[in-house]
């Protein structure tokens, strides 16, 4: 079997600095690919910087992903210190407050909105536009099996990956004539340390409804996240992968 060649590929990667999008810099750093850490957590970010330890292939930059200069910045600054942008993944996210729709503050709401849906565009927008140049490249976005499903006490959430999904679809399409892929990864539940923002009610919600009876762990999504940046993956776009232990029924 042919290992993953991700050799000359620079990948930009939001919310690397722990959780799922750490394991996935891991994966793609494995690959052969550089690899641009973004994150907002500017102690968890050096950290997990000198725990990668490549200097060359590693580069992480403080950003606020939800704020259109911020990603500007950062997308310069990649470009300058990697030599461009081939792949990237849209992780970055938060689950928010555990709360029944009419319970939650517009403030509360707006902020899984902003993170988990407009950061994601902002960062498309920046990006795609280096990959056109080069009639190349390859985007992922984390979404969730709440945008299929639609968790009681996570609306915001919810929404918010659904519309990550719709992203999706729109984004491939347009795209769809080109080299670039666009596809998007709906995990169920996974083990990181988004969870500890949840009620232990939700997550037990969840988990029952996965019918391999366990969270995913994150080595499990990087490894189909750096499949979805090769080249292998050529005739899928505008799709939505599964990783949900069973839980997905379409």
């Amino acid at each position: 079997m042919n290992q993953i060649d991700l050799t000359g590929k620079t990948a930009v990667v939001t919310g690397a600095a722990r959780g799922i999008g750490f394991a996935v810099a891991q994966r793609l750093l494995a690959s052969g690919a550089s690899v641009s850490l973004w994150d907002n957590d500017a102690p968890a970010l050096v950290a997990a910087e000198q725990q990668l330890d490549d200097p060359d292939r590693v580069h992480a930059i403080e950003v606020d992903i939800t704020d259109e200069s911020s990603v500007a910045v950062a997308t310069q600054v990649t470009r300058e210190r990697l030599g461009g942008i081939d792949l990237l993944v849209n992780n970055a996210g938060i689950a928010g407050v555990s709360k029944k729709l009419w319970e939650c503050t517009p403030a509360e709401w707006r902020a899984v909105m902003e993170l988990d849906l407009f950061a994601v565009f902002l960062c498309c927008r920046a990006v795609v536009p280096l990959m056109l140049a080069k009639n190349s490249g390859r985007i992922v976005n984390i979404a969730s099996i709440a945008g299929k499903e639609g968790n009681p006490n996570a609306s915001h959430y919810s929404a918010a990956k659904a519309g990550v999904i719709g992203l999706t679809k729109s984004l491939g399409k347009e795209l769809a004539a080109t080299g670039i892929r666009v596809n998007c990864l709906t995990p169920a539940v996974i083990e990181t340390e988004i969870l500890k923002q949840m009620s232990p009610e939700h997550v037990q919600y969840m988990l029952a409804k996965i019918p391999l009876g366990r969270p995913g762990q994150v080595g499990e999504v990087a490894a189909m996240v750096a499949w979805l940046c090769s080249d292998e993956c050529s005739f899928s776009t505008g799709a939505v992968f599964d990783i949900s232990g069973g839980r997905a029924t379409y």
